[in-house]
């Protein structure tokens, strides 16, 4: 009479609810000393206290021996509880072997649309499970593994779990929602710290060589000037080192969002006499000789170079 099942229990997926179990190890079971003393005349209110003492989970351990959660499990399908019985097993927060007899439970006998519904918010369930393995060792698991491997598994502490439809089958259906991960939260963030970092980064920019009576006044602090065809290079260097890849823009008197400094006569000096020894910099062609074609020097002259000064209002250099 104690292994029989309850008379108004329903048969779940075609079949008696304890067969869900396979028959040797439901055999062990009933033969077990736990299942004749604690499991005898339990009903789905007093199951929860044994389910509050129970130590581990597991299948079977030792000399294919089952353990207190096995007993308990299947003892939960002789009962067959009811659903608001069982979703309060699955949403206390205080019992954590509590809440996985009854993940396990509906895992066994749940459609895919509840076991979906119920479990997966047990993933953010981080706390620790002791599991006993085949040997009768204990071994240090989580909630949200175990609660894992019941989603994804086929046989989950000596047990054969159904089959249950995949999730994406159910989205397309329109039964479920997208899985949103927390983890998709954390990489938006990160993200978006990462952009910031970007944007405050001082950008790569060109500006125009200014050949009138107007000084150059706009050039970034901390950067490296080179002459290119008539545009003056602004590259600014980076805490990294790396002058690569940056924005590049153009400055104009209109722009007054930028921060700008005036140039020194070192840092011009330092422009023309890299132009004139020709390192890294490219020749300067003055606008007649580039509509006309002409090759012109390597460099600039010295009278061509002492206008540009002159411009500036600097000092002349000696020839």
């Amino acid at each position: 009479m104690a292994n029989r099942t309850d008379t108004g229990a329903k048969n779940i997926h075609g079949q008696n609810p304890q067969f869900l179990v396979e028959k040797i190890i439901r055999t062990r079971i009933y033969d077990s000393l736990y299942w004749k003393e604690s499991c005898f005349a339990l009903t789905a209110e007093t199951i929860i206290d044994k389910a509050v003492a129970l130590p581990c989970i597991g299948g079977q351990y030792g000399n294919q021996k089952p353990t207190e959660f096995l007993c308990l499990a299947l003892k939960m399908l002789q009962l067959q509880p009811e659903k608001d019985i069982l979703r309060l097993y699955i949403q206390n927060e205080d019992y954590k072997y509590l809440r996985a007899l009854g993940a396990f439970y509906l895992r066994l006998t749940g459609s895919a649309l509840e076991i979906y519904q119920y479990l997966e918010p047990l993933l953010l369930d981080f706390r620790k499970l002791r599991r006993r393995n085949i040997n009768g060792e204990f071994e240090l698991t989580f909630m949200d593994q175990f609660v894992d491997d019941l989603l994804r598994s086929d046989r989950v502490c000596d047990t054969i779990l159904p089959r249950i439809t995949k999730r994406h089958i159910l989205e397309e259906n329109g039964d479920l929602e997208p899985r949103v991960s927390p983890l998709e939260e954390d990489l938006e963030e990160e993200e978006i710290i990462e952009d910031d970092a970007i944007a405050n980064e001082a950008p790569t920019i060109e500006i125009e060589i200014v050949t009138d009576a107007r000084p150059l006044v706009n050039v970034v602090p901390n950067a490296r000037v080179v002459a290119v065809d008539g545009l003056i290079e602004a590259e600014v260097g980076v805490a990294r080192g790396d002058d690569r890849g940056q924005e590049v823009g153009k400055l104009d008197d209109g722009e007054s969002s930028r921060k700008k400094i005036a140039i020194s006569s070192k840092k011009v000096d330092g422009l023309f006499k890299k132009q004139a020894s020709g390192k890294k910099a490219t020749s300067y062609k003055p606008p007649a000789e580039r509509a006309e074609g002409g090759a012109g020097a390597d460099s600039m002259s010295i009278e061509e170079t002492n206008k540009m000064r002159a411009e500036l209002g600097l000092k002349p250099l000696k020839a």
